[in-house]
Formats: C-alpha cells, structure tokens, sequence
C-alpha cells in the first residue's frame, strides 16, 4: 500500500542549509525573557534552523502548567524578528491555528494527544482550509499507523501540500529507559507507504532524559529521518515543563557535533556493484527463509490434522516452552539478538496456532 498524499518537496517550502534540520527551543515559553534569552542563544549557535515553542500545553491533569497561552505568541513574533530563526508552534483547536496564523507563525504541528482523536485533526484541517503553511503531525500517544496516516490524510485533504510527520515514540505499560518507546517499526512503515513525506524525529520527548538524546537522534539520522525536534532551554534546571529531557543551547551545539550525518545514497560504481552483489545475496537468502517457513507449516497442517483425529488441544504450554527454550539458545549461539528471536517465534507459533485452530473449525463446520 502507497500513501497518495499531493506533496511539496520539504526544500521548497523551508529553506535551510544547515544539515541536519534543526528544530529547536523551549517545551514551554514561561517568559518573555526567558524565550527571548533561549532564542538568541540558539540562533547562535548557528545549527538551528526553526525556532519551536510550546504556548499551549496539553496537560494530562487539570492544575498542571497549561501553557502561557496567547500572549507567548507575541514574544515568539519578536525572537523571530531578533534572530531571523522562522517559529513553530503546537495547535490543538481551530483557535489555536487562527491565532498563531494572525501572529506570523511559520509552521504548525498537531500534537501525539491531537492525533490520537480524528474530531481533533478535524478540526484543525477545516480551520487550515484555504492557507499555505507547512505542517507537522506527530505520531499518536498509542502505537496506531492507521490514527497516524488517517490524521496526515485529513490535513492533507484540506488543501496542506507542505506536510511532514514528527515520529515522538508511543505510550508504552512496559517500564524502559524511553518515556515513549520508539518503535521504529512504525516510523520505518510509514516511511515505506509514504516516501515523499518527510520524516523529523523526536529525540526530547522519546527519551524523556537528556542522557539518551545523542543515542536516538543518531539513529533517526541513520534510518533517512529528514531532521530533529529538540527541545533546549536556557536553564533546564527550572523549566516549567519538561526539566529532565531539556538541553541548554551550548549542551545541544556539542550534541549535533558528535552526530554523524550519512548519505542515502552514493554515487560510487564499485560501491553500488557491491551492495547490490550483498542484496542479491540477501534476497536468495530471504527466498530459502520463506520456503522454509511455508515447509514447517505443511508439518503443522499435518499436526493439526493429527490432532483433530485424536481429539487433542491445538496449545500444549509444555512443548511450547520447550521450543523457545531450544530455539533461544540456538540463536543466542549464532548471535542473533534475543528480543528479536523472541519476537519471531512468537510469530511464528501465533500463525501456527492460527492454522490449527482452521483445521479445528473444518470439521466442526462439516459436522454442522
């Protein structure tokens, strides 16, 4: 499946050339001085291409910090004046998106908590009808490509041909060391339906720390994401919002200068001869890996038949646990990550169980 989405190339409609992209500042403007501090500083630094700041925060609790509000709009216009830096700023309503229009902002992005709510998008592509400005959506709280591609479909439709997604990572129960796990697979997947669209990870709010940011902007750089999103503040120690995943302007200058910026491509023939020897090796490896997949499912149509026959359960824990015991451990030898050894078999028993339970179902149908 292929995204049809009428887009402007992201050169054409944000001209930079500072590599990589660039989008900095607060999570919150608290004070003007505050905001118009961060921004000189940045702008400083000569690395940052957008100047971003929340003035309206989507808390999760009523009484928590909801962001400056309106008001904020007019410092951002002066730090825009001061330091050349074009803004962007988060909307979340209509209102949002007419009055930070009316203050000059030059980019818009719809928020993980937006996303997640189709009205919300809505609402925001209906007020966008009729304007020429670039936007971004970010990825939905819940790992859902659909809610993320449906919200970038509705903007879209309204007319936004410069559009690009944010990727933020996904609310998770599980406890890691993200505060939104990153998923990549997502991220990749709608790279892969949409290869138009540009593609700016957030590092700030993937990590939640300051200690892990270098990591996955490193990597988002290494998966072709067009740009970064980080959040800096002149003080992080005293942020009104955010404290701990907050970079100072210097902190974030020597950040993007331990990154390394590789190409998508390279235009070397003994290069190109190589890598595509190594892919065709790939690609018959690949053949013998699904041949061999759809030869252990015969095994398992054969079992599941048996089972039938004799009346037994499709599940045995036991012999479950026995394949991921040995199976582990074999991929453990050969190097193969665990977690992601995991993830296969798990796969791999799901879609056996999926075909047992059809065997199941044909003699309780023939029997009806």
């Amino acid at each position: 499946m292929k995204l049809n989405l009428k887009l402007q190339p992201m050169n054409t409609w944000l001209e930079t050339k500072k590599e990589p992209l660039l989008i900095a500042g607060p999570c919150s403007a608290e004070t003007e001085d505050q905001l118009m501090a961060t921004a000189h500083l940045l702008a400083k630094t000569g690395k940052v291409s957008v100047l971003r700041a929340g003035i309206w925060k989507p808390r999760t609790r009523p009484g928590e910090f909801e962001g400056i509000g309106s008001i904020g709009l007019t410092w951002l216009k002066r730090a825009k004046e001061e330091t050349g830096l074009p803004t962007a700023v988060e909307v979340a309503t209509g209102k949002h998106v007419e009055e930070a229009l009316a203050a000059g902002v030059d980019i818009l992005w719809v928020g993980a908590r937006s996303t997640v709510n189709p009205f919300t998008v809505q609402e925001i592509a209906d007020s966008l009808r009729g304007v020429d400005v670039p936007v971004l959506v970010k990825n939905p709280v819940n790992p859902d490509l659909q809610l993320w591609v449906g919200a970038l479909e509705r903007i879209n439709n309204a007319g936004i041909t410069k559009l690009g997604a944010i990727h933020r990572g996904f609310s998770s129960f599980e406890k890691t060391a993200f505060r939104n796990e990153p998923m990549w697979e997502l991220a990749i997947q709608l790279k892969t339906i949409a290869p138009e669209l540009p593609i700016i990870n957030d590092p700030s709010h993937i990590c939640g720390n300051r200690e892990l940011i270098q990591y996955v902007a490193q990597k988002a750089l290494d998966l072709d994401m067009q740009g970064l999103m980080i959040e800096s503040h002149l003080d992080p120690s005293v942020a009104w919002t955010d404290a701990k995943q907050q970079l100072t302007p210097a902190a974030l200058s020597e950040l993007m200068d331990l990154l390394t910026l590789r190409k998508p491509e390279i235009k070397d023939k003994e290069f190109t001869d190589k890598l595509a020897d190594l892919r065709a090796a790939i690609d018959k490896i690949d053949d013998q890996i699904i041949q061999k997949i759809a030869e252990r499912m015969q095994v398992v149509q054969k079992i599941g038949e048996y089972k039938r026959d004799n009346g037994v359960t499709i599940l045995q824990v036991n012999r479950w646990d026995q394949i991921m015991h040995k199976r582990s451990a074999f991929a453990s030898a050969l190097k193969l990550d665990q977690n992601f050894t995991g993830k296969l078999l798990e796969l791999i028993h799901s879609e056996s169980i999926r075909k047992q339970t059809e065997i199941m179902n044909e003699k309780l149908a023939l029997e009806e």
